[in-house]
């Protein structure tokens, strides 16, 4: 079936023909994929978000039908809420066939949806590019690869092609030029300049120990992304710093030196959030790490958490850097260790088998509930995530990096006869329901549903928590259903702040 492209998709292509036309022809080949991954993320959204315009949702045999208010129907496959792969290639909005998300959000004329159709636009079109670079880069596919896999983390990071499992913004860049991406995106495999901008030091609010290679005398030379050189601070204010490898996050970098990694402010809304680097979350930044760093001494060696060891702003969400332990720290390269991001597992060969990813889960789901019982939930996505594999592919124990976004509660804390960390603010809550979503938002609908890649592989996983200790919130996770961020809906409700949930079928109900 011929689809007309889309104008995100005819801007890339055209730029592509100036930038890199050794590219165009692999573009446009991976335009089909890249149009039935984010529909696909887009009908599980629509299939399970409480969306205000969904009247009602009725399940066929293999299909399902979404009544819209205004009385218009739309029509696919059944969706398995956990699937990784696409399994929407077109959806019929009233019997007509839609093969472009963008396009089909145009269609349904819901509140904000002119703009969320253009980022879902510039998602696949953004999506498509990655695919062609990648596979030019001579990337691996999922599954594919073979032997022990590449020895440093940030290689694995880059082959990660995809983006978000689940949101239909798995590639969404606005700002970024398709030169700039093939310059920054880490799928790509650059090599970025990070820049150095100095600042008088007392101008500067500084948490933890910020080191001599990033000071000249009285001023404090702050790393700066490329792109916010040249879209926000002015190049002329940046001087030449250090070569980096960009991580999956992309404005966290690893120093091709070595050393801490260097994660950066970006003031543009990379998938959902803009990445600018909060007052806050420098304010904070040693105390949270210290706290949770004495945390991990409660938990056997099984978990990890990478110390921010400096970080540093302007006074500027702007113009701010964090430094942070590499999380190669934690593994015995000499014994043949290796870490990975829970993102990267469909590159592990091992981690296709069903004794693996039960094995897996158990240590995720002890350590990370374990944490949780003790008063601190984490986010631990796919991203934020890592497991630390053997020389034999086995996961060992786990690693945790990047502590802006959990949540402490002091109550639990106390119960546990554990000090409490001098913090205020949105770190803080001894709500149940904020917990428990923080962590099985990330980690169940997360991280371990992606890495299953299905329902029924995410039910053998999951079953690995009915043999684990019983704590206050294993019975949640047991019996109902799942949290997950409401990705869409968010999208579609600017005026609404903070996070928005939906729930998901929990798999092993349907055993």
């Amino acid at each position: 079936m011929y689809v007309p492209a889309s104008p995100a998709e005819e801007a890339v292509a055209a730029e592509l023909a100036t930038v890199r036309p050794a590219l165009a022809a692999a573009y446009a080949d991976a335009l089909a994929g890249a149009r039935a991954a984010v529909l696909t993320r887009l009908w599980r959204a629509l299939a399970h978000e409480p969306l205000p315009w969904v009247t009602a949702r009725e399940r066929g045999p293999g299909s399902l039908t979404v009544r819209l208010a205004g009385g218009a129907r739309l029509e696919g496959p059944l969706p398995d809420p956990y699937a990784t792969g696409p399994r929407a290639d077109e959806l019929l909005l009233d019997g007509k066939p839609y093969r472009q998300a963008s396009r089909l959000v145009a269609a349904l004329e819901v509140p904000h949806g002119g703009e969320f159709a253009a980022e879902l636009d510039g998602s696949t079109a953004s999506l498509a590019l990655s695919r062609a670079g990648a596979a030019a880069a001579g990337a691996a596919a999922p599954g594919s690869a073979s032997g022990p896999g590449p020895g440093r983390t940030w290689e694995w990071e880059q082959r990660v092609v995809d983006g978000h499992p689940y949101h239909p913004n798995c590639r969404y860049r606005p700002g970024f030029s398709v030169a700039e991406e093939l310059a920054y995106g880490p799928e790509h495999r650059p090599v970025v300049e990070v820049g150095l901008l100095a600042v008088p030091a007392a101008r500067c609010l500084v948490s933890g120990t910020w080191p001599e290679r990033f000071r000249d005398g009285e001023r404090l030379l702050l790393p700066v992304h490329p792109w916010q050189a040249a879209h926000v601070l002015g190049p002329e204010r940046v001087s030449g710093g250090f070569a980096a490898h960009p991580l999956m996050a992309l404005r966290t970098l690893a120093p091709e030196a070595g050393g801490p990694h260097v994660k950066t402010a970006l003031s543009t809304r990379l998938t959902s959030s803009v990445r600018d680097i909060s007052g806050y979350s420098i304010e904070t930044a040693a105390t949270v790490s210290a706290f949770a760093h004495a945390l991990t001494e409660r938990l056997d060696g099984r978990l990890h958490i990478t110390r921010t060891l400096g970080a540093a702003t302007a006074h500027s969400p702007d113009l701010a850097a964090v430094l942070r332990e590499p999380p190669e720290t934690y593994a015995d390269a000499g014994a043949g260790e290796r870490v990975v991001p829970v993102a990267a597992l469909a590159f592990h060969p091992p981690a296709a088998s069903a004794a693996w990813r039960a094995r897996f889960a158990r240590l995720a789901l002890s350590v990370c509930l374990r944490v949780l019982d003790l008063g601190v939930a984490l986010e631990a996505h796919g991203q934020n995530l890592l497991v630390v594999l053997s020389a034999t592919g086995a996961p060992v124990r786990l690693v945790y990096r990047d502590l802006a976004d959990i949540r402490v509660s002091p109550a639990r804390l106390r119960r546990h006869g554990l000090p409490v960390p001098p913090l205020s603010g949105r770190l803080v809550t001894d709500d149940v329901s904020v917990l428990r979503r923080k962590l099985f938002g990330s980690l169940l609908t997360g991280a371990l549903g992606a890495t299953a890649g299905s329902a029924g592989a995410f039910a053998e996983a999951l079953a690995e928590a009915e043999g684990l200790e019983a704590t206050a919130d294993t019975g949640a996770l047991l019996a109902g259903p799942l949290p997950t961020k409401a990705l869409t809906l968010m999208r579609l409700s600017p005026g609404t702040p903070g996070d928005q949930w939906a729930e998901l079928p929990n798999p092993l109900a349907l055993r």
